[in-house]
């Protein structure tokens, strides 16, 4: 009897605690502008969300989750990455084969910096280097560049098309090869690739996120809609999970224990990690057709997607239907 009810107990706990991270529609952020749209980035010092649109960045306050100013005049947008030591921001301007340096504060451009490499793609700063990386989808390779004197300082052949990338803050850079199906880990110091994980039953990785902690590589793919996750330290494949179709991001937020994967057929999976090596699927999150690119705020748990509205059968975007989606726990 006493373990019957005990074991009622238990599944009223676990069933409560699913509902409490039930993920809602919280509201929609208009923004202007009808181009196409990339990579969202969160800068968690300033409190600020970063969106790709087109030739412009479009720049949100997340306190009061309004537009508070773009940043315009590039050739086409994809990343953004944050260097808060340097006070200043970094945006792959991928049809100017450029990197592009913006004050944090004032949001205007101070420097735009030519790579020896075309397409620059997904970015990201590395605060154990203190050094930025633009992974450059034409050029098989990363372009390195100091945020403090604003020039390239190096460039990593990458062996394959590189999609997201993660730190793990000690010196080593995971990155996706999406046409080569594998994983390189990247010495952010010596510029080298040190390691080349495969990824099978991955096929076509994009999007990345970490778990520092367990050392766990969560890594999205598109060909088999799988979430695959790695152990960082052997590289070795411990489980996959079911997603959607045309995933591009996934994130992961360490104290809901939560992993999010963006995916263009209206869907975002939601996955929790129950142990390092345990993990299930506990909600798919209706969301707009297209909206494959998210960010996480850690600080709020809310999650952020971009997307505009479709002519129908096109890819024409409809005037004036640009926003941000955002979803909070219910």
């Amino acid at each position: 009897m006493k373990k019957t009810l005990l074991t009622a107990l238990c599944g009223v706990f676990i069933t409560l605690s699913l509902h409490a991270q039930t993920y809602v529609l919280d509201k929609s952020i208009a923004l202007p502008g009808d181009a196409g749209y990339d990579y969202l980035s969160i800068d968690n010092v300033n409190h600020r969300l970063y969106v790709s649109h087109g030739t412009t960045v479009n720049v949100i306050d997340l306190q009061t989750e309004q537009p508070i100013g773009v940043i315009a005049d590039m050739k086409g947008v994809h990343g953004i990455a944050i260097a808060n030591k340097a006070n200043r921001g970094f945006i792959s301007d991928g049809r100017a084969n450029a990197v592009v340096a913006f004050d944090l504060k004032t949001l205007k451009i101070i420097a735009t910096i030519p790579v020896d490499a075309k397409g620059p793609d997904a970015i990201m700063y590395d605060p154990f280097s203190d050094r930025i990386f633009s992974f450059n989808g034409d050029s098989n390779n990363t372009s390195v560049v100091d945020p403090n004197t604003l020039k390239q300082v190096g460039t990593i052949a990458l062996g394959g098309g590189p999609e997201f990338a993660v730190a793990d803050g000690k010196g080593l850079i995971y990155n996706n090869l999406e046409d080569k199906n594998s994983l390189n880990v990247i010495n952010s110091k010596t510029l080298k690739v040190i390691r080349n994980y495969p990824l099978a039953p991955c096929g076509g990785p994009t999007g990345l996120a970490l778990d520092n902690v367990n050392h766990r590589l969560f890594t999205a793919c598109r060909e088999n809609k799988g979430m695959s996750v790695l152990d960082a330290n052997s590289g070795k494949v411990i489980t996959t999970l079911p997603i959607g179709a045309g995933v591009d991001a996934v994130a992961y937020d360490p104290e809901t224990k939560l992993i999010f994967c963006s995916c263009g057929d209206g869907t975002t999976t939601i996955i929790k990690q129950q142990s390092a090596d345990s993990y299930s699927v506990v909600q798919t999150l209706k969301t707009p057709v297209r909206a494959k690119t998210l960010a996480l705020d850690t600080r709020t748990h809310k999650i952020y997607l971009s997307v505009a509205e479709f002519e129908p059968g096109t890819r024409k975007a409809l005037p004036n239907t640009f926003k941000v989606i955002v979803y909070k726990q219910q």
